[in-house]
């Protein structure tokens, strides 16, 4: 079975794409020659992941001989109505066309699988002080295929007494590598109102989020008019930035997909590596 077909399976296993949502663009986007189109024959099977192909890291790929790249964001999104390299986007995909990488897209339907983004994100917050041999309680805030660990965004009922909004703070800004996070809160609540119940969203949790009956809202970004309406309502927010609720999952699928793909491949000579190059877009400054 070729590499492509493999990835393929293997993601199919891990991130079912039934489970995304309708209005995305996921699967096998680019489907490259082996050969590449300068006939250049690419040795090995190097597989790389990245939250986003940019310029950056498609020049990381080629330095580095990848054969395919599992980018979490679709490269092509909306419909495209010319392949030229005066465009940088386009320009990406047909150098990865040329020299036979081809490029694999989960995204939402790795936020909803069992197991993906959205649970990695639930894991980051500690259990209640009072109930620390009792796991915290995570589901779906919508459910999908009828399956109550698969869907979209996530609730963690921690239970009572719940923890410290600077406890729930420290937590994501340790479980994802940031120094830095936005936060908001409801202009009349106590400091020491303590945190049972918290919606995560990966990314953008704006329209996931809405209405949702939890005392903290944790997504990468919102509208600013709905962290007003958040706060208002009486919910702590915290953003960290788009894709900071998402890169840090990478070093956790990695070894996942490279023991699905031994099992796929029966022992190819296969490697699985987390781009260097890939990063937040945005930078304090």
């Amino acid at each position: 079975m070729s590499l492509v077909k493999s990835v393929c399976t293997a993601m199919e296993r891990i991130a079912p794409l039934r489970l995304a949502e309708s209005w995305d663009n996921v699967g096998l986007l680019l489907e490259a020659s082996s050969d590449g189109l300068s006939g250049r024959k690419q040795a090995g099977s190097k597989v790389m992941l990245t939250i986003d192909l940019t310029p950056p890291v498609l020049q990381e790929a080629l330095r580095k001989d990848v054969n395919m790249i599992v980018s979490y964001h679709a490269p092509i999104f909306r419909p495209l109505r010319a392949l030229t390299l005066s465009n940088p986007l386009q320009a990406t995909l047909l150098r990865c066309a040329q020299a036979g990488i081809s490029i694999y897209t989960p995204h939402t339907s790795l936020d909803a699988t069992e197991g993906g983004i959205n649970d990695w994100l639930a894991s980051l917050f500690p259990n209640s002080s009072s109930s620390s041999e009792k796991k915290n309680l995570v589901t779906p805030i919508v459910e999908k295929d009828g399956n109550p660990n698969v869907g979209a965004g996530r609730i963690v009922r921690i239970g009572k007494p719940g923890i410290s909004f600077s406890e729930c703070v420290r937590s994501v800004k340790e479980g994802l590598g940031v120094a830095h996070v936005e936060v908001a809160e409801p202009y009349d609540i106590r400091e020491d109102t303590l945190i049972e119940s918290i919606a995560i969203c990966a990314g953008s949790g704006s329209s996931v989020l809405a209405n949702v009956d939890a005392d903290l809202y944790f997504t990468g970004e919102m509208a600013h008019h709905d962290v007003l309406a958040s706060v208002a309502d009486g919910r702590r927010v915290i953003l960290c930035g788009h894709t900071n609720t998402e890169r840090g999952y990478l070093k956790h699928l990695a070894p996942r997909l490279l023991s699905e793909l031994k099992a796929e491949e029966g022992g190819r000579d296969t490697t699985v590596i987390v781009s260097e190059e890939d990063r937040h877009p945005l930078r304090l400054a």
